[in-house]
């Protein structure tokens, strides 16, 4: 007896191809999380596609304008579209986040792994740095290094990357303190195996995922820390369209119009949403013993 053959999905057959990727995108909060990501990221990569417009480009006669077919999100005190300089601003939000969690993340990694490896008086001092680091309320420590670095797109980075750097050594440091001890890496020992190749070819794989997990659950965090830096005038400055200038200038002219501070509010809310989504169900299938515990 024949049987026909079920008729496969083209869809279902990349995702099976790229497991991790596919079972976050099964999810239904982590696909629209995964859209609302790849949105942003498309509008960063096609910024002069999108925007209608250059992100300075006034118009006088028109400023503080509402929605309109000519200015899609209105214009702001200055004749400006704002959803040109929203389109542009995604890539300053992306620009400042992604190489400031990078810098967070490979610093982290690095003293993470030196710290639970070695011990002794290493882990002390590593502890004792990532403890007064921490001490700090970041936002009161990133003002204080830009006010002697001065503000500037590189300076935030750097004063980011520095501020989310110990919660990615202390999360490697815990992981390579239990995985040191393991059976596995006392034989590699006795083979002959150097510190340097336990790290990096035993140590380093097993305690990377949820520093990778951490970064993915950070980035919009720091998308909206960069905005509230720029926002105070300690970051980004005008013209350059970040969020956080837009919502600024918002506010100076909250009683002529409203329509910049929604539309960047907006933009915020979207992105930090997507991005929890996505590392949410990310987070599910790299933790399986997680999974369902949303809400409880």
């Amino acid at each position: 007896m024949q049987y026909l053959e079920k008729p496969t999905n083209p869809f279902q057959k990349t995702l099976d191809r790229i497991p991790i990727f596919g079972d976050v995108l099964r999810q239904p909060l982590g696909a629209v999380g995964f859209v609302i990501v790849l949105g942003f990221l498309i509008s960063v990569i096609f910024a002069p596609l999108i925007a209608p417009y250059d992100y300075s480009r006034q118009d006088i006669p028109n400023r503080m304008n509402g929605p309109s077919e000519t200015y899609w999100l209105g214009t702001d005190h200055l004749g400006r579209d704002i959803f040109s300089r929203l389109v542009y601003g995604s890539r300053i939000a992306f620009g400042t986040a992604l190489p400031s969690v990078a810098i967070a993340l490979t610093t982290g990694i690095f003293f993470g792994l030196i710290a639970g490896y070695v011990g002794g008086a290493v882990d002390n001092v590593i502890l004792v740095i990532m403890d007064t680091l921490q001490a700090f309320p970041s936002i009161m420590l990133s003002l204080a290094i830009l006010a002697l670095l001065g503000p500037s797109l590189v300076n935030v980075i750097i004063v980011i990357g520095i501020t989310w750097m110990p919660n990615y050594a202390r999360v490697i440091r815990a992981q390579t303190l239990s995985i040191r001890e393991k059976a596995y890496i006392e034989a590699e020992r006795s083979l002959g195996a150097n510190d340097r190749s336990i790290l990096l070819s035993h140590i380093l794989p097993n305690v990377i995922a949820p520093a990778l997990l951490l970064a993915a659950m950070d980035l919009p965090w720091v998308i909206t820390f960069e905005s509230g830096l720029s926002f105070m005038g300690m970051g980004v400055r005008p013209p350059t369209p970040s969020w956080g200038v837009i919502l600024s200038e918002g506010f100076n002219h909250i009683f002529e119009s409203q329509w910049p501070i929604l539309w960047s509010g907006i933009t915020l809310a979207l992105t930090t949403l997507g991005f929890t989504l996505f590392g949410e169900a990310l987070r599910d299938v790299l933790d399986p013993r997680l999974s369902g515990t949303r809400g409880l």
